[in-house]
């Protein structure tokens, strides 16, 4: 009985830790588009329209609170869900730690915080700033940002995924992740040539 309950509690903290990974990326990737979608308001404010200065204002106080809100209510209570599943999956089952490939669970725990830096990061230095009127960074340098997550979302899961049953390659995962980012950078790019290269958008006053 007390296995099987510990069984089902591991199980518990498993399905919490996956609900809280899930929610914790779609905060991040919201946010980061929030963010992009803000320093791109100097642009309505650039324009000729008569109304340009009004809109771009209204526009930065809508993201403002967005940004506020994503980080406040999912962003950073998904990010303290994903530790706590993950912390009671380790405590419930300390064999973690030597199952598997050597060193999988310590560098998917470092990516963990990595991940964690970046959040803080882009909080206390991109959004913050942002909110006071700075521009710490150009619209794509911030498309650009938003795809970090991505990288530390391929590395923890191949890590996860082939470390605990013991078929991790250091190597392969090392040379997998930089082919991934590179092909997302040339995406990146690919979409800011064809957003140059397109006509205007006509005003429609």
């Amino acid at each position: 009985m007390v296995y099987i309950w510990g069984m089902n509690f591991i199980l518990f903290a498993k399905a919490l830790h996956v609900v809280g990974f899930v929610s914790w990326f779609a905060g991040l990737f919201f946010l980061g588009r929030l963010l992009v979608n803000h320093a791109e308001t100097d642009t309505v404010a650039a324009s000729d329209r008569p109304d340009a200065a009004l809109r771009a204002a209204v526009l930065r106080e809508e993201y403002t609170g967005m940004e506020d809100r994503v980080y406040r209510i999912i962003t950073n209570p998904a990010m303290m869900i994903t530790w706590l599943g993950g912390l009671l999956m380790v405590v419930l089952n300390p064999g973690y730690f030597v199952s598997g490939t050597t060193g999988w669970l310590y560098v998917k725990l470092a990516a963990v915080v990595g991940l964690v830096g970046y959040q803080l990061y882009t909080k206390r230095r991109i959004m913050l700033p942002m909110q006071a009127g700075e521009r710490p960074l150009s619209p794509w340098k911030l498309r650009l940002w938003n795809e970090v997550p991505t990288f530390f979302l391929v590395s923890i899961v191949f890590t996860a995924v082939y470390g605990k049953v013991g078929q991790l390659s250091y190597l392969y995962l090392g040379i997998g992740v930089l082919l991934f980012c590179l092909l997302v950078y040339r995406g990146a790019v690919a979409y800011r040539d064809r957003r140059a290269d397109a006509p205007p958008t006509p005003n429609p006053d």
